[in-house]
């Protein structure tokens, strides 16, 4: 390098001389995509998403980036909208591998936009971990070689909590599974109904179509069913605060539960006092010190509402940095699966240690065995009942 040249550069630089070694040492940004809803009924899941992985990525960016083997990259989240479709996950997952050029994306939610996702992941080798809980994600012709389902789905938290319910409302005798008229619905509800019937309760069932926003003529044709509790299983949030406010308006004095979801804080808040009582599954404990921190954390960039999810998502990006970390590459798809799949026993920021499980049921162990918990709103607040640890063989 003559003079010239380096006096240039020091111009440049403001002073700092770049040598060779320095730029050799960069990995330069790494896009991560990400899928979810950020319109309609399911987008506070889709922000449960973003918030929650941009958390993460802009915890690591403020460390310097991610290091894979000599180099350090920083990390970019592109998040795109599905709107809660089959098409909006299939056109998301191709914008993101055929012009933002990534190999990872997480998200989506939901078993229509999961479907459509990998439906472009899977031949490209992008891996994809999604919150989709139909069983054909998983169990496939493809043998599901580069997607995760980074929570447990239906078939391994339903059965426990109907048993959970069958032990503490023996009184509950005939259940509504009222669902919407798409793959999630029709994956959850013969699940669900097949694991209340193996407790000797009834069920009567009714689908409707995404966006219905009317809810009382199908609920008051569920009150003359005599059913003693509502399940509202997997939907929406937007759709979930609709069914319990319209139900309690029109007289239902039953039990309102999901088994699914979740949407706890948001019925909490939307549903007001019409909410006491409501039970459902929660996939993270607030009230533990780990909860409280993440919460404060969240708040201190997005008031309101933290859907717990959130936490969820963070966990799933933390497993996929670790991943890539170990694997030594930002590129190479089949030696990142490879270190997922090897995080058996890793030890998690918020869930703890954490297993892959989902052999039985899907032929692959690539769902992952996270803790689930039982909330209840009393008081206008939402608390813990107890918390369920399901086996995922």
């Amino acid at each position: 390098m003559n003079g010239t040249t380096r006096r240039r550069l020091l111009l440049a630089t403001g002073g700092a001389v770049l040598t060779a070694p320095a730029i050799a040492q960069s990995g330069g940004e790494l896009k991560i995509g990400g899928i979810g809803s950020l319109s309609g009924g399911g987008t506070a899941w889709g922000l449960a998403l973003q918030r929650g992985v941009t958390l993460l990525v802009d915890e690591i960016n403020a460390q310097g980036g991610l290091k894979v083997g000599s180099r350090t990259h920083r990390l970019r989240f592109v998040m795109l909208d599905d709107q809660y479709t089959a098409a909006g996950g299939r056109t998301a997952a191709e914008r993101l591998i055929n012009l933002e050029k990534v190999h990872f994306v997480i998200g989506p939610i939901g078993s229509p936009a999961v479907l459509g996702a990998i439906s472009a992941t899977t031949p490209a080798k992008v891996i994809c971990l999604h919150q989709g809980f139909a069983s054909a994600i998983l169990k496939n012709d493809a043998g599901a070689p580069y997607n995760f389902r980074i929570i447990c789905s239906t078939v391994e938290f339903g059965p426990a909590m109907v048993d959970w319910l069958h032990t503490n409302l023996p009184q509950v005798k005939k259940v509504a599974l009222v669902a919407p008229n798409d793959a999630t619905g029709q994956f959850v509800v013969p699940t669900l109904a097949s694991a209340y019937k193996a407790k000797g309760m009834g069920t009567w069932t009714e689908m409707f179509d995404r966006g219905l926003q009317e809810f009382t003529p199908l609920l008051t044709r569920m009150m003359a069913q005599g059913v003693d509790l509502l399940d509202l299983n997997s939907n929406s949030p937007g759709d979930s605060v609709l069914l319990v406010k319209q139900a309690r308006q029109i007289g239902f004095r039953g039990t309102i539960w999901q088994v699914g979801g979740p949407a706890v804080e948001e019925i909490r808040v939307n549903a007001g006092p019409l909410a006491e009582g409501f039970m459902s599954w929660e996939v993270f404990d607030f009230t533990s010190p780990a909860g409280q921190a993440f919460a404060t954390a969240y708040r201190a960039r997005w008031p309101g509402i933290v859907n717990a999810h959130a936490p969820v998502w963070y966990n799933a990006a933390e497993m996929l940095f670790e991943a890539i970390r170990r694997a030594g590459t930002a590129s190479d798809t089949d030696q990142v699966r490879a270190a997922l799949e090897g995080l058996d026993g890793y030890e998690t920021k918020l869930f703890g240690r954490v297993a892959w499980g989902g052999m039985a049921n899907y032929g692959v162990r690539h769902q992952l065995a996270l803790p689930f918990w039982i909330a209840e709103i009393k008081g206008g607040e939402a608390g813990i009942r107890t918390m369920i640890r399901p086996a995922v063989p």
